[in-house]
């Protein structure tokens, strides 16, 4: 209930000189999942900060990841106006911040089927598959590849995310690492940000690639669709090497090398270039065929309803050890029928011409 009159005034004076800096717009008690309003005034002390790191401090019952992607997102807003987390702020400036208040909620362990390559006490090498999503998010609270992580190994429980340290989209298949102790979980993580643990993935994509190619258009978020990424001036450096493999009549098999690990940035920086990859409705996919395709392959494109990328091999330095390891990922199986079958199309039409 609210308090009116002078009460009303004297309780709002105390907190204003309690914390100068925050204003909470709550209208009615908050819920659960409930829209809450919170504005944040800089102050001299923040002049040439990144606003990032000042959010970080002025709404410090967030992590700085989590600011960081709402600034991304659009729900932490700049007097107003979209921003940048590496933005520097002048001190003078209000901050919004945009987010549903909902409690933490414990990842619990989940039995689910983990396709293991190797395992030690520093490191998990895992091949996922594609459908599974890495970790708990808005939408999906469970049955994700953390969830599965903490039943196979519940010490995992005492890292961030289980030891994921990086991640594949959900309908990307392939290889990842798993920090399996305090100490790998940070050298992964340093490892990741020099780049010196290498990626590389392969695809299938609408249409035939001259040659190989090296992609370095920045990317940033989609302002006209908040679930994709686009290429951006102002966007984050990308950059993506990608060679042929194989040719086919209206597609090409590619391997594509991340030097860089933006969102969605090989179906980014593929679709930009006029060639998205099969499936990837998101990116522009339209089910291309070739001309007179077989039946077989007219039905396995247009059943094929997810990006056809696989995350197939991966190396590292271990972090205990410090030996140079490499694993590469089996190709799925509707992947490699697809191969399969723009192959056979391909012979075909060969041996006839």
């Amino acid at each position: 209930m609210f308090r009116r009159g002078s009460e009303l005034n004297r309780l709002a004076k105390a907190a204003i000189l309690a914390a100068p800096q925050m204003t909470i717009i709550c209208h009615g008690p908050a819920r659960s999942g409930q829209k809450l309003m919170r504005e944040a005034h800089t102050g001299p002390e923040h002049a040439g900060m990144r606003v990032d790191r000042v959010a970080s401090l002025l709404f410090d019952d967030h992590s700085r990841m989590v600011l960081t992607r709402a600034i991304e997102d659009g729900f932490l807003t700049l007097d107003g106006s979209l921003t940048k987390p590496s933005y520097r702020v002048h001190g003078s400036e209000v901050l919004r911040l945009d987010l549903a208040e909902t409690p933490r909620v414990e990842d619990l362990p989940q039995s689910i089927p983990l396709d293991i390559c190797h395992e030690d006490d520093d490191v998990i090498v895992l091949n996922k598959p594609a459908g599974l999503i890495v970790h708990p998010g808005a939408g999906n609270p469970d049955r994700t590849l953390v969830n599965g992580l903490l039943a196979h190994r519940p010490a995992l429980n005492q890292l961030p995310r289980a030891g994921v340290v990086h991640r594949l989209d959900k309908e990307t298949s392939g290889i990842m690492i798993v920090a399996t102790s305090s100490r790998a979980h940070a050298t992964f993580i340093g490892a990741l940000s020099e780049r010196s643990i290498r990626r590389s993935y392969v695809a299938v994509v609408e249409g035939r690639l001259v040659s190989g190619a090296e992609y370095r258009q920045p990317i940033g978020r989609d302002p006209h669709h908040r679930v994709r990424q686009a290429v951006r001036e102002d966007g984050k450096p990308a950059h993506t090497s990608v060679r042929v493999r194989e040719r086919f009549r209206g597609h090409t098999l590619i391997q594509a090398d991340l030097h860089t690990g933006r969102t969605h940035q090989i179906r980014v920086h593929l679709a930009h270039a006029g060639y998205p990859l099969v499936g990837d409705s998101t990116y522009g996919a339209r089910g291309r065929l070739p001309p007179r395709p077989t039946p077989d392959l007219v039905q396995i494109i247009r059943a094929f309803r997810r990006q056809a990328l696989h995350a197939e091999s991966i190396s590292f330095e271990h972090p205990g050890t410090g030996e140079s390891m490499a694993f590469t990922a089996r190709w799925p199986g509707d992947f490699a029928v697809l191969v399969a079958e723009l192959t056979a199309d391909l012979k075909l039409h060969e041996r006839d011409s």
